[in-house]
C-alpha cells in the first residue's frame, strides 16, 4: 500500500472548496485535514504521507463541505474562548464575532468584587458562552437559559463534557426569556448578564450554511430583529443587580436601536456599543443602576 502526501489533497481540496464558493478555503482544507488525521492544524506539516483510506475520508469530507455543510457540523465540534464544544443539527453554531463578547466579559469579571459572581447567559444555544465563563473563572455560578428543546439537548451534553473534565457546572434552566415570571429567584442578584440572542430581521439575505442548517428560531428576531431583545431586557433589568453589567449581540443593521432600548428604560447607564472583528456594530453593553426610589432606600 503507497502512502501519498496529504500536501498535495490539502491543494486538491483547497481547489475544490474555492470553486465552490467556501469562503475561506485553505483554512477549512486544513482543519478537515487536521481532523481526519487527528492532529492540530499547526502540526500538519509533520504528517507528511497518509495511507490511501485517510485520503479517501478526507476527500468524503471535503466533498461535503463543498455542499455548504457546515464545517463544524462535518467535524462536530466549535470553538468558544478556551473550549471546545459539541454542535450538529437542532443547534446554533456560535460564530467568531462572539468572541469579542466573551472577552469583553471576562474582563468585567475582573473588576467584579463579588466572590462567587453570578452570571446568566440568555439563549446559550449549544452553552458557548456560558461554558467558556465557567471554563475561565471556575468561582463564578453560572446560569444559562435555552428554550428549544434540541438545542438544550446540546447544551446539557456540552456542560456534562466540561464537567467531565473538571470545569465548575453550570445550572441550565429551560425557558422563553421574553416571559416576565422567569427565574424570579436571580431578580437582583446577578452580576453580569450576556446573550446571544435570536436577532436577524426576517427577509434578510443569509449565507446558504446559516439558512439551511441553522434552526430558524436561533437566528430570527421578528421583522426588525428585535422582538426578542425588547422584552428580554425588562427582565434583564430585574435580575441585575445595581452595578451589574449587560451585553447582548444584535444583528449588524440594528445596533443603534438595542443602545436606544437601553437607554429608554433609564436603569441602564454606561450604555455603549461595540463592532465585531469585520468592524461591523455587533454588540451593545451596558451597566444597572438604581432608580430613584432604589437609591433612596439604600443604606
Amino acid at each position: 500500500m503507497t502512502r501519498q502526501p496529504l500536501r498535495l489533497a490539502i491543494l486538491d481540496a483547497t481547489r475544490a472548496l474555492e470553486d465552490a464558493g467556501v469562503p475561506s478555503p485553505r483554512t477549512d482544507a486544513e482543519l478537515l485535514a487536521a481532523h481526519v488525521v487527528g492532529v492540530e492544524r499547526g502540526r500538519l506539516g509533520l504528517v507528511p504521507l497518509v495511507d490511501p483510506d485517510v485520503i479517501a475520508t478526507y476527500r468524503d469530507l471535503v466533498a461535503q463541505r463543498a455542499k455548504r455543510i457546515p464545517l463544524q457540523h462535518i467535524t462536530g465540534i466549535a470553538s468558544m474562548g478556551e473550549i471546545d464544544l459539541a454542535v450538529g443539527q437542532g443547534v446554533f453554531v456560535p460564530r467568531p464575532e462572539t468572541e469579542l463578547l466573551l472577552a469583553w466579559a471576562l474582563a468585567v469579571l475582573e473588576s467584579t468584587p463579588t466572590r462567587p459572581p453570578v452570571v446568566l447567559d440568555l439563549c446559550t444555544g449549544s452553552g458557548a458562552l456560558a461554558l467558556a465563563i465557567a471554563h475561565a473563572r471556575p468561582d463564578a455560578v453560572v446560569h444559562a437559559v435555552e428554550l428549544e428543546s434540541k438545542a438544550l439537548a446540546w447544551a446539557r451534553r456540552n456542560a456534562d463534557a466540561r464537567s467531565a473534565r473538571g470545569d465548575t457546572p453550570i445550572v441550565l434552566h429551560q425557558g422563553d426569556v421574553t416571559v416576565r415570571t422567569l427565574l424570579p429567584d436571580l431578580e437582583g442578584g446577578v452580576d453580569l448578564i450576556v446573550s446571544n440572542p435570536p436577532y436577524i430581521p426576517e427577509g434578510a439575505p443569509l449565507d446558504v450554511e446559516v439558512a439551511e442548517h441553522d434552526p430558524h428560531s436561533a437566528l430570527f428576531g421578528g421583522s426588525d430583529g428585535l422582538s426578542v431583545i425588547t422584552p428580554m431586557v425588562a427582565n434583564i433589568a430585574r435580575w441585575l443587580r445595581i452595578g451589574g453589567a449587560l451585553a447582548i449581540e444584535h444583528d449588524d443593521s440594528n445596533g443603534g436601536q438595542v443602545a436606544a432600548l437601553l437607554r429608554e428604560r433609564r436603569v441602564f447607564g454606561e450604555v455603549a456599543e461595540h463592532d465585531d472583528l469585520a468592524g461591523k456594530p455587533r454588540f451593545v453593553v451596558a451597566r444597572r443602576v438604581a432608580t430613584a426610589a432604589e437609591a433612596a432606600r439604600r443604606p
